[in-house]
């Protein structure tokens, strides 16, 4: 497994490595110890989260505030997605900034994403299982958003606007300058 770190301090893409054979292929998708030595990150999931979803569709960008912050590590099953992470921790050099990686069944990337980070991804192929682990349990009373089309963060989301499917919650998430001061 290696690991590289994105332009935003702590987030980072892992890949696997990847053993194939005329039967197939087999890969460690997580070891504890593996990702504390690459990232230098400790870590402890508490929880695992599965989606399906069509093409299309946009979920997020979502976060947990305070003390129910969560650490997420995401990866696909089937398909594949747009993966963004928005540092939206106040003292950092890159508030407001954004990555976005190609998460897919054929690349096995995974995307770590600290605490500190609103989350979300677009769905670009029919029946997309996504998956990923989180060091904190949800809890509803913390929960927040920022809207998907912020022009402040200008996400491309290689979905065209007409095709993307949205929940009613995420169409009404403010936007990043309404949280002010940040509330991460």
């Amino acid at each position: 497994m290696t690991a590289q770190e994105t332009k935003l301090k702590g987030c980072f893409i892992l890949e696997p490595t990847v053993y194939k054979d005329d039967r197939g292929a087999f890969f460690e998708s997580f070891s504890k110890k593996k990702f504390e030595e690459l990232t230098g990150q400790p870590i402890h999931f508490v929880q695992d989260n599965q989606s399906t979803s069509v093409y299309g569709t946009v979920r997020g960008l979502h976060f947990q505030r305070g003390e129910h912050a969560q650490a997420k590590l995401v990866r696909v099953l089937s398909g594949a997605v747009l993966d963004v992470a928005v540092d939206l921790r106040p003292d950092s050099a890159t508030y407001g900034q954004w990555v976005a990686v190609k998460l897919s069944s054929e690349n096995h990337l995974q995307l770590y994403i600290p605490r500190g980070f609103a989350h979300g991804f677009s769905v670009l192929e029919d029946d997309t299982v996504f998956a990923y682990k989180c060091d904190n349990y949800y809890n509803k009373e913390s929960e927040g958003g920022i809207r998907y089309n912020d022009s402040q963060l200008a996400i491309d989301w290689e979905i065209p606007e007409d095709k993307m499917l949205l929940s009613e919650k995420d169409i009404v998430l403010p936007y990043l300058s309404s949280l002010n001061p940040p509330v991460i």
